[in-house]
């Protein structure tokens, strides 16, 4: 456990971290014209670290969503619109690592807490570097903060929530001396997450082991090594009619029809993942820099639901490779970066009946080819710490096939998708008060993703387009009281044509369509306040932080049929959200965090005639660590989520058949934690 003293060096160099995003290398104030929010884990935003959530929605513009344990989404200026389930539209990377697969699903929910020493999230489009994607970019790092030593923590609370968390770091320094530092960092992490839920057939259980290298070859090269399993198993309860939720909130999706209910269906999701590579950094001389990433994949998903039993095999592999030059001349930078990035996946998916929870018979069996690359460069210059300028652009090109053999004869589709050329533009200004005003015009695009070319309704949809838009951006950034209050104020528009968006038949089975236009323009602000206190006072520092986020999106043109939806709201995307954090730590070890979070209604279907309620929510931790430089730290904490006990859904089921939107959060639940390291 870290002393007082250590919590304090680790607030400050949450400043310094080196963000990754768009090659700018640097602080993240002065390198980037992007607004990118750093997640670190920390008491304040992780409370019963089971759950990525409450960590997420402290970044305005981003909503994290659980419909049950293990089962999330993620929100990024409304990319939720077309994820029944999973991450999709979102570009996630794991120490350079592509961990959205070829076909544009990401299984975010592989990650445990001991994964990261921090999270990067860029809003927007980012396909000038980094390919598909029109809701933002997620690289995940985990050796930043690395030191040897080892640790433990045990965590028990409220529905059987049992939690294991274990690490281990070491290395070798050089024989030649101190000074040339560490010659080889190894990390090997452990985690076992598991709870009985709060409603009924919603249990979880997740395994997850790591394994992190990074070796200094030569002055001029090092390589890093990165290995990443999950084993995880959670029930899908489904979804509620707003009768049912009023009802009995912690019930499960009862029998429809000729439907079985959950429980009796047996759902749940069981998947294994396995993510592996390795990334080669090499000087090439005092100017020029070279990084590649190669890297192989494998999921394995079975998946019993209520209409059928799905079974997927998803190996992939690919690789990035990027050069950067780099020149440095009194006060002034010029940058050029030019790469690729390729991915290639090699699926297959069978949907039986389900009988009872086990597969019965096939009705269908599919192979699925889908291949996807990039080509990208862009330039940035800056001068006198006073001016930024940043210009990128990538030609991309997705290529899918599909062989039905369950069909007689064989049926075989493919569809290629047209060159995307995807352009950034962006200027910075700084001024000598800590004042900078940055603007952006991006363009980004996402074509469907396996999962919306092949839903659980098994129909294939190869006339699916891609969906794509134009992004405005304007940013300002102020520090004052001498860099301690940090103001951030973000406002955007973007223009999404062809938008692919959720429906949901009476079975639950969802299927996609192109929706039109959708005119997506917001506000999003945060703010974050550190006070120091001297020496002699009884504690040691307060961090306050706080986001406010507003968004109005408007369908464009949307007729579908005989229903025309131009004008409606957006659904899934609440209009208003806020969150503020408070984390005090006192010199004698002890320590308080609270987390408040509140949304307001969100629109569950494109009509916007059926609506969830505006909910408010109150999580806080309180603990005590040893206050100094010990072989060995100990630590203890109680907390709890949702202390109000609000009754609210978190995930809903958009455009879902019979109004079956509702999959209700957890109430009132309390843990209790212990933890030791050295």
């Amino acid at each position: 456990m870290a002393t007082a003293q250590e919590e304090r060096d680790s607030v400050k160099a949450l400043e310094e971290v080196t963000v990754r995003a768009f090659e700018q290398h640097g602080a993240k104030r002065n390198s980037t014209t992007a607004v990118i929010r750093v997640i670190e884990p920390q008491p304040a935003l992780w409370n019963n670290k089971t759950s990525l959530v409450s960590a997420f929605n402290t970044v305005p513009g981003v909503r994290m969503e659980e419909r049950s344990p293990g089962s999330y989404r993620i929100n990024m200026r409304g990319s939720s619109l077309r994820s029944p389930f999973g991450v999709r539209n979102v570009k996630v990377y794991w120490n350079d690592i592509p961990v959205t697969d070829a076909g544009g699903n990401t299984y975010f929910n592989q990650f445990a807490i001991n994964n990261f020493s921090f999270i990067e999230v860029n809003k927007g489009p980012a396909a000038s570097m980094y390919g598909a994607g029109t809701g933002g970019l997620i690289l995940v790092s985990s050796l930043e903060r690395w030191k040897p030593g080892v640790s433990l923590e045990y965590m028990t609370g409220s529905y059987g929530l049992q939690n294991l968390f274990a690490s281990a770091q070491f290395g070798r320094k050089s024989k030649l001396g101190d000074s040339l530092g560490w010659v080889s960092q190894n990390q090997v992490t452990y985690s076992h997450n598991e709870t009985d839920g709060y409603r009924a057939q919603s249990r979880m259980r997740r395994d997850n082991i790591s394994w992190e290298s990074k070796l200094k070859v030569s002055d001029r090269q090092q390589i890093r090594a990165s290995l990443l399993y999950s084993d995880l198993y959670y029930q899908t309860p489904g979804g509620l009619t707003y009768t049912e939720f009023l009802a009995d909130p912690r019930a499960a999706r009862p029998a429809v029809g000729a439907f079985p209910s959950a429980v009796n269906a047996k759902a749940a999701i069981f998947q294994k993942t396995l993510t592996a590579g390795f990334t080669s950094e090499y000087q090439i001389n005092s100017h020029l820099l070279n990084r590649t990433t190669l890297y192989g994949a494998h999921a394995e998903v079975s998946n019993s639901a209520v209409r059928n039993y799905e079974r997927r095999k998803e190996p992939g592999w690919g690789g990035r490779s990027v050069f950067v030059f780099l020149k440095k001349n009194e006060g002034r930078e010029f940058q050029a970066v030019t790469g690729a990035e390729f991915q290639k996946g090699y699926f297959n998916t069978q949907v039986f009946s389900n009988q009872g929870g086990h597969p019965d018979t096939v009705q269908t069996n599919d192979d699925i080819a889908y291949t996807t690359y990039s080509l990208f460069a862009q330039a940035h210059y800056s001068m006198q710490d006073s001016w930024l300028f940043l210009a990128g652009v990538s030609v991309n090109k997705t290529k899918v096939g599909f062989t039905r053999y369950s069909a007689t004869p064989v049926w075989q589709a493919d569809r290629t998708y047209k060159n995307e050329i995807a352009p950034r533009l962006s200027v910075k200004k700084t001024f000598r008060n800590d004042l900078s005003i940055s603007a952006i015009l991006s363009r980004g695009f996402s074509p469907p993703t396996i999962s919306e070319l092949l839903p659980s309704t098994g129909v294939i949809s190869t006339d699916l387009e891609a969906e794509y838009g134009w992004n405005r951006e304007l940013t300002l950034q102020h520090r004052l009281f001498k860099k301690r209050l940090d103001v951030t104020i973000t406002a955007f528009s973007f223009t999404l044509n062809k938008a692919l968006v959720q429906r949901r038949d009476i079975s639950g089975a969802d299927y996609f369509i192109n929706a039109g236009k959708v005119n997506q323009r917001g506000i999003e602000s945060s703010l974050r306040h550190l006070l120091f206190f001297p020496k002699r006072s009884l504690i040691d520092y307060l961090d306050l932080q706080g986001a406010f986020t507003y968004h109005h999106f408007r369908y464009g043109s949307f007729i579908r049929g005989s229903d025309d939806f131009t004008g409606k709201t957006v659904p899934s995307v609440p209009s208003q959200a806020y969150s503020m954090l408070a984390y005090v730590i006192l010199k004698n070890g002890l320590y308080l965090s609270l987390n408040f979070y509140a949304a307001s209604k969100i629109y569950l279907n494109d009509a916007n005639t059926a609506v969830a309620s505006p909910y408010e929510i109150i999580g806080g931790r309180m603990g005590w660590k040893t206050s100094k430089k010990k072989k060995w730290n100990f630590g203890l904490y109680v907390g709890g989520d949702n202390l109000l006990n609000e009754n609210y859904s978190l995930g809903n089921d958009i455009n879902a058949a019979g109004g079956r939107y509702f999959n209700v959060a957890y109430g009132r639940n309390l843990f209790v934690g212990v933890m030791l390291n050295r």
